[in-house]
């Protein structure tokens, strides 16, 4: 007979599936439509959708889950809980703002400081990213694996640049040349979790960026290391999601990467 923590963890699982699918909806509809921008910083804007893709499965959540704490982009933090919901209600802000339709929706729960739960869904392409702790990687609900490249020079990267690029740019386009120098080549989406979610199913091989958020890349990091990736800071050490910095790779390209990241630092 199942436990009542499997049972659990199965219903969050559904409500998290069922909140993406919700806020995802949303973003469809209003992809063409006027944004009502107001900027958070230089080039940080969010979006009128933003706000009510979060108000949305914020809704949801508590009413399947009424004591759990909640990490959200756009409302701050709700503490004092052994489940944390970790929320990007939509990455690729920026992209959404003009219109182009690259941007996803982000969730995962946090158990005493451990991902153990995450969901990514592209909207646009209808694909659903998810894993649970422990039991692999899936892309509407088939499995995935990281790919198979072991040398950086055939092997297709991607990134961003944080919000301070024009602050910047030096330190960050130097690090951006060292990888594109030493790789196939170098994309840049304009959305971690959609990065990070192409790296977990071998589109990518390898990813790295500074200064992200801890809702940026909660539920995609555990998707790539569930899909058989690895996921570090720049110095090798476990990621947290908590931290500055994040190397990923399909695993076989890891020490490479590091080699660049580490003379960065």
């Amino acid at each position: 007979m199942p436990s009542s923590r499997t049972c659990s963890l199965e219903k969050m699982g559904h409500t998290l599936t069922k909140a993406l699918q919700a806020a995802g909806a949303l973003l469809r509809k209003n992809i063409s439509a006027p944004k009502f921008i107001r900027p958070k910083g230089a080039v940080d804007i969010v979006t009128r959708v933003d706000h009510a893709c979060e108000k949305l499965i914020i809704a949801l959540i508590q009413k399947n889950f009424p004591k759990h704490a909640i990490l959200a982009e756009e409302s701050g933090a709700r503490e004092g809980a052994e489940y944390t919901w970790v929320i990007d209600p939509l990455d690729g802000t920026i992209n959404f703002a003009h219109s182009l339709p690259m941007s996803t929706v982000s969730i995962a729960v946090e158990q005493e400081g451990k991902i153990i739960l995450g969901g990514v869904f592209d909207p646009f392409r209808e694909e659903l990213f998810f894993a649970r702790k422990g039991r692999g990687a899936a892309l509407n609900g088939k499995k995935i694996r990281v790919s198979q490249i072991r040398d950086l020079d055939k092997a297709l990267l991607c990134t961003g640049f944080p919000y301070d690029q024009r602050q910047h740019a030096d330190d960050y386009l130097a690090l951006f040349k060292n990888f594109l120098i030493r790789s196939q080549a170098v994309r840049r989406c304009g959305s971690a979790a959609m990065d990070l979610c192409n790296l977990a199913c071998g589109r990518f091989d390898g990813f790295w960026e500074l200064k992200l958020h801890p809702w940026d890349t909660a539920a995609a990091f555990l998707i790539v290391e569930e899909a058989g990736g690895t996921v570090t800071d720049f110095s090798g050490a476990p990621y947290s999601i908590y931290k500055k910095e994040i190397l990923a790779s399909n695993s076989r390209l890891h020490p490479e990467m590091l080699a660049i990241t580490r003379l960065a630092g």
